[in-house]
């Protein structure tokens, strides 16, 4: 079976310096795959990619059958590939519910829109409770509530995850794993990136290991949370 998502010896440079350094991975429908490693291992360059925000210099990306090497985002996005990046990245100064309609700013088919945003409210209640507050308002981890809504407001095919935990509570980042594990149940595809590996590797599927620019292990989640290497490195047991 032809994989959603197939990633072949990519590789990104920002000038001469090399951040992506020809890594290979694939991702299947319905699966959580997830890519761990300290900061600069390249994760986060992985993504902006694979979202066309980045040209890479080498190697192929392939998306539902088709070429993404040199799509623009906006195309990207239209083909079914949502990016939720790094920083939340939401309109401070726009409700909720404006934020969750950008999502969808593709889109033509008002009652789908309206659906799709009663979805989020039901993943996510409190951003229900708000919707006509301001989202610069919100706390961090609501704030990554709204940009995973909004992400999914293009209906999209595999969904990108750049560190949904980043800078919260751990009561917030249950919160947020949690959902994953639902959108998971609900047979959506996710790429993760996330800083805390134990979370990342307990619910993925396939997990990669990324230093300076390389995969330098590859295996099931649970293979790699039980890994001795891995444990010593990433999840700071000795």
């Amino acid at each position: 079976m032809t994989a959603l998502l197939e990633v072949e010896n990519l590789r990104v440079s920002y000038g001469k310096i090399e951040a992506v350094k020809g890594i290979s991975f694939s991702v299947e429908a319905g699966q959580v795959v997830t890519l761990i490693g300290t900061n600069g291992a390249g994760k986060t360059t992985t993504l902006r990619t694979l979202s066309g925000l980045l040209k890479p210099t080498g190697g192929k990306i392939v998306f539902n059958g088709k070429p993404l090497t040199r799509v623009p985002p906006h195309k990207v996005v239209a083909l079914g590939l949502a990016h939720s990046p790094e920083g939340r990245h939401i309109f401070p100064r726009l409700t909720i519910e404006q934020n969750l309609q950008l999502g969808a700013y593709l889109r033509k088919d008002s009652g789908g829109i309206g659906k799709d945003i009663d979805r989020a409210y039901e993943l996510f209640p409190i951003l229900g409770e708000r919707r006509k507050q301001a989202a610069g308002t919100l706390s961090g981890g609501e704030q990554q509530m709204l940009a995973m809504g909004r992400a999914l407001m293009c209906q999209p095919k595999l969904l990108m995850l750049d560190e949904p935990s980043m800078g919260l509570s751990p009561i917030m980042m249950q919160k947020i794993m949690a959902t994953i594990v639902e959108l998971k149940a609900q047979g959506t595809t996710i790429l993760l990136v996330e800083q805390n590996a134990q979370a990342a590797l307990s619910l993925a599927d396939q997990a990669h290991v990324m230093e300076v620019g390389a995969i330098k292990l590859s295996g099931t989640g649970q293979d790699l949370l039980h890994d001795e290497g891995v444990r010593k490195t990433y999840l700071g047991e000795d």
